[in-house]
């Protein structure tokens, strides 16, 4: 705290400042400094809300050891100044009495006999100040389950007593009848009991969190799974990191362990090593630590011992390490209970729950779901078995003769045969073979360096590519294979011409890469780049005589390939001719000498070229062509990649179901060779695409996190966040909120995303994702606080001020939702100013006009000037979007605003101007067609004016006039569902006349 308060109101400002705080040790440290202050004023008062604050403090950061001493003080002064004590003040005191006896439970410590005489001691003050004695039985039966005897008379002197105002809630009391027949066995009485909790009708702070994760295991038992995924997803985000519930944390990690997500579980783990250093609460630390162990147990079973693991700080852990040191304390934690207790129960429940086997096999927690194998730090992910391998196990001559071959036919199977060269090669002690047919050790390092660069080009690592190639021709010089050399050398011309920078946009299109940071249009020096490119290896040709038909035909194919790619950068239908005569050049020569890979190459490449320059039917012609050659003559490899390519022609087209049978074609072959080789990758992307053409978004969803684990495994980060971004998003307009909020939080947990590696504005993509689905799940302090994060972050891109004006737009009405107009306007302010360097025409118009409608609705008649001076705003957008030339996506942005004038001025009761803006908005609707898509919207408008015109106006006959016209009229257009509410106004306007 920097200073001190000076006066009692400065005290009381920090301590509501204090109470918005997260409990922990910034909050708690912070109570202390504000119970010190309040110690030197004269009045009580002060210092009595300054112990409130402090005790709860104390008690939601996992302080029991504190909690009663703060409790003490405060309890002294109730009884030396009771006057000072208002009603609210006394109620708390009493509440507070059951907090005081659950700190003292989780001490063990603590005598028996000490909790008792602090229960008789609630009872008698209870009975002293006229209180029912209820709540004193709650907590007499919360030492008897924890004890572990006379459970069931406690529960019955509790449960059948009539409820006071010093009961817990009902959600807390709901939770604690559950665990009681939970404990005896019974978990179909335990679910139903809990069914007003978990299906949010009754909540609190701590509900249904708590309760969530006591469910979790029951709801597995009793067939539930889906339930048990769903609610493990919501009931995780509740507690996670949070010192008071620790436990339940645990319970999420026991949950992981059991159902096959043990990956999931030591992810968890990690996100809440805060807690082995911050719970000061022996019992939620057993809980917690009983959780921890079932999983490291479990993962120690599976064979993965050596796995790094979160843990106690101070030194890093493995999981079998970690579940050493975890089992010692946590079995010293229960012993102690017992001994204090007198009694087996909690080494009992203890080793129920350790001894508890896997309930399911294997069930998909997350849209990203991970292995044991996946979780080594820097290891590629391993890909699942999807086809026979080849057998690698020939002696090395022949490995590298066989790898050789099939790279000169560019046969998928080289590249295991080059990993495994590679994996021979960097042994200890090897030795190369003496052998003139496997040549010199230079040339099979350049061999491997060339595989290697090939792979880096793949995943756009183009600058990584080029320096790799110019080191394979060096090597290849130095082995005396000129050939090999200059075959390199053109391939390190071309990475080298596709080295341009890319940012990334968040707020715009998706996951479209953008120009350099500047914003400067690259355009021009990406075709120079390639224009130079291929005059160089034109030269290159011609100064390299000597080379293998299948060495002159990759040429050829790296030739064509520049210049297509000139194409694609360029849009220039000046270059198609180009194009298709290099194309036409490698074809000839393909055929001449029955290099087949490269005739199917140039196929590919003329169809390409054919799309890029808008001829869609030529494209489809060659095709077609393509497949048919690839089907009767070869190489199989390229089929799945030709048959992406006239899907991708298909979309273009229009043609959703073509492309997607002739997507699921390609996996289907696709499954014969390695991912790679294949990009099945982008086939899934591109089927995920056709899904949701065809109105299957659960079927893309599964595809683009298919397309995403793919691109991990081949090491493509980017494309894969990229990928995943697409599918948080996705998930978000499904409604799978926590599906949507568990994806991003695990991404953004990743090392190279928490640090911004794969492209900042990737990150920032992500996080406004999952800003947008707390938002989407009512967290909407957390999601306030990331768009305030954002915002600020944003504000610095001068790239991109239209993803910064959309960004503070957002965070605009989040802070109008909370009623904090003022830091509203200011960000809408913001937003208005990036506009006005990069339009974003709809967002800010829906976004102002939201404002608006926010600040008549809380405030009234008081809120109208704010709010129309957002609808002014909001005027002014669609001024420049129709001076433009914009057309909005949705609602025409001058009858949105005219109808929101008309909502702004009947929440503040001014019915005349509704009523005259409402009838500005039909005008500019129009009257609705019978294909009109906007005939809800004009019923809408028709409802709205007559409510204005007969409930408020008291002019019943020209609103029913209004209503009944309207009601034939979209009858005759066929428009039924809109008639209804228009026909209930109607009813009710008649029935009161």
């Amino acid at each position: 705290m920097p200073t001190a308060p000076q006066t009692t109101d400065e005290l009381y400002e920090a301590l509501q400042a204090n109470q918005r705080r997260p409990y922990g040790r910034t909050r708690t440290v912070t109570a202390e400094e504000l119970v010190d202050a309040a110690e030197r004023f004269e009045e009580t008062l002060p210092l009595v809300r300054a112990l409130l604050e402090l005790q709860e403090a104390y008690t939601y950061g996992s302080e029991p050891r504190k909690s009663p001493v703060a409790f003490a003080r405060l309890l002294t002064l109730f009884d030396e100044q009771p006057d000072v004590f208002d009603e609210n003040l006394r109620h708390l005191v009493f509440w507070r009495f059951k907090w005081v006896a659950a700190a003292l439970r989780a001490l063990p410590e603590i005598p028996l006999t000490s909790l008792r005489q602090w229960l008789t001691e609630m009872r008698e003050r209870y009975e002293k100040a006229g209180l029912g004695l209820q709540p004193y039985y709650g907590q007499a039966y919360r030492l008897a389950a924890h004890v572990g005897e006379d459970e069931a008379l406690a529960f019955e002197l509790w449960a059948g007593r009539t409820r006071t105002r010093l009961s817990d809630c009902e959600a807390c009391e709901i939770g604690e009848r559950a665990l009681y027949h939970l404990a005896a066995g019974d978990d179909e009485r335990a679910l139903g009991t809990w069914e007003p909790v978990l299906a949010g009708k009754e909540s609190c702070q701590e509900e249904p969190a708590r309760s969530i994760a006591h469910a979790l295991l029951p709801l597995l038992r009793a067939g539930h799974t889906d339930r048990a995924r769903e609610s493990h997803l919501a009931g995780y985000r509740g507690c996670r990191r949070n010192p008071s519930m620790s436990g339940e944390v645990g319970r999420h990690l026991e949950f992981c362990a059991l159902t096959g997500n043990e990956a999931r579980g030591l992810e968890l783990l990690a996100e809440n090593r805060n807690l082995f250093d911050e719970v000061d609460s022996p019992l939620e630390l057993l809980d917690f630590l009983t959780g921890v162990e079932v999983l490291l147990r479990r993962v120690e079973q599976l064979g993965h011992g050596e796995l790094p693991a979160a843990g106690f700080p101070g030194r890093t852990w493995t999981v079998s390490g970690l579940r050493a040191e975890v089992h010692g304390r946590a079995d010293d934690l229960a012993a102690r209970f017992d001994a204090r207790n007198g009694t087996t129960a909690h080494t009992e429940r203890r080793s129920t729950r350790l001894d508890r086997a896997p309930l399911l096999e294997a069930l998909e927690l997350t849209l990203r779901t991970r292995h044991l194998d996946e979780v080594v730090p820097g290891a590629p992910v391993v890909a699942p078995a999807a086809r026979t391998a080849p057998d690698l196990s020939e002696p090395l001559p022949e490995l590298i003769a066989r790898a050789r071959a099939l790279d000169e036919r560019g046969h998928p199977d080289a590249r295991a045969c080059w990993t495994e060269l590679r994996t021979r090669v960097t042994a200890r002690g090897y030795t190369h073979p003496d052998d003139p047919a496997v040549g010199p050790l230079a040339r099979l390092r350049a061999d491997l360096l060339a595989d290697e660069a090939s792979r880096l080009g793949e995943r756009d690592d183009f600058t990584g590519a080029a320096a790799l190639y110019e080191e394979a021709a060096g090597l290849y010089d130095d082995a005396g294979t000129p050939a090999h050399a200059a075959l390199a050398r053109a391939h390190a011309l071309l990475a080298t011409a596709e080295i341009p920078p890319r940012t990334f946009a968040p707020a715009g299109s998706g996951t479209t890469p953008r120009g350099p940071a500047d914003g400067a249009d690259d355009t021009p020096a990406e075709v120079a780049a390639l224009t130079a490119a291929h005059a160089a290896m034109v030269r290159l040709h011609a100064e390299s005589p000597g080379l293998a038909p299948y060495q002159e035909a990759r040429l050829l194919r790296l030739r064509a390939t520049a210049l297509g790619l000139r194409l694609q950068a360029s849009g220039s239908d000046g270059h198609v001719a180009a194009v298709l005569d290099e194309v036409g050049l490698l074809h000839d020569f393909a055929t001449r000498h029955d290099v087949t890979g490269q005739i199917a190459g140039a196929l590919i490449l003329r169809a390409s070229t054919f799309a890029l320059s808008g001829d869609l039917p030529a494209a489809v012609a060659e095709t077609d062509a393509l497949l048919d050659r690839l089907n009767a003559h070869g190489p199989a490899w390229h089929l799945p990649r030709a048959l992406g390519l006239r899907a991708r022609l298909r979309l273009g087209a229009q043609d959703a179901e073509g492309a997607h049978a002739d997507l699921g074609e390609a996996l289907r072959l696709a499954a014969d060779w390695p991912a790679d080789a294949v990009d099945t990758a982008r086939l899934h992307g591109d089927l995920a695409e056709a899904c949701l053409r065809l109105g299957r978004p659960d079927e893309a969803l599964r595809h683009l996190t298919r397309s995403a684990e793919l691109n991990l495994r081949r090491g493509d980060r980017f494309d894969a966040y990229c990928a995943y971004s697409n599918a948080a998003t996705l998930s978000l307009d499904l409604g799978r909120v926590e599906d949507c909020i568990a994806l991003l939080d695990s991404l953004l947990a990743e090392p190279d995303v928490a640090a911004g590696e794969p492209n900042d504005r990737l990150v920032a993509q992500l996080r406004l994702t999952r800003a947008r689905a707390l938002r989407a799940g009512e967290d909407l302090k957390a999601a306030t606080a990331e768009f305030l994060a954002l915002a600020a972050e944003s504000a610095g891109w001068d790239d991109d001020p239209g993803s910064h004006a959309v960004i503070a737009a957002e965070t605009a009405v989040l802070l109008a939702e909370a009623d904090e107009f003022d830091r509203a306007r200011e960000a809408a302010d913001q937003a208005l100013a990036a506009h006005a360097r990069d339009p974003r025409h709809e967002a800010l118009s829906n976004c102002l006009r939201e404002l608006a409608r926010l600040q008549a609705r809380q405030q009234g008649a008081d809120g109208l000037a704010g709010a129309l001076a957002f609808l002014a705003d909001a005027g002014r957008v669609a001024d420049g979007a129709r001076t433009a030339g914009y057309e909005a996506h949705g609602r025409s942005l001058d009858s949105a605003l005219a109808y929101e004038y008309g909502r702004v001025h009947a929440y503040a009761d001014a019915y005349e101007e509704a009523l005259a803006a409402l009838e500005k908005a039909l005008a500019l609707l129009g009257e609705p067609g019978p294909d009109s898509d906007r005939a809800g919207e004009w019923a809408e408008c028709v409802r709205f004016a007559a409510a204005m015109e007969g409930i408020y106006l008291e002019r019943t006959a020209p609103a029913l006039a209004r209503l009944d016209a309207a009601v034939s009229r979209l009858t005759a257009l066929g428009h039924t569902d809109e008639t209804e509410p228009l026909t209930s106004l109607a009813d009710r306007l008649r029935d009161e006349e």
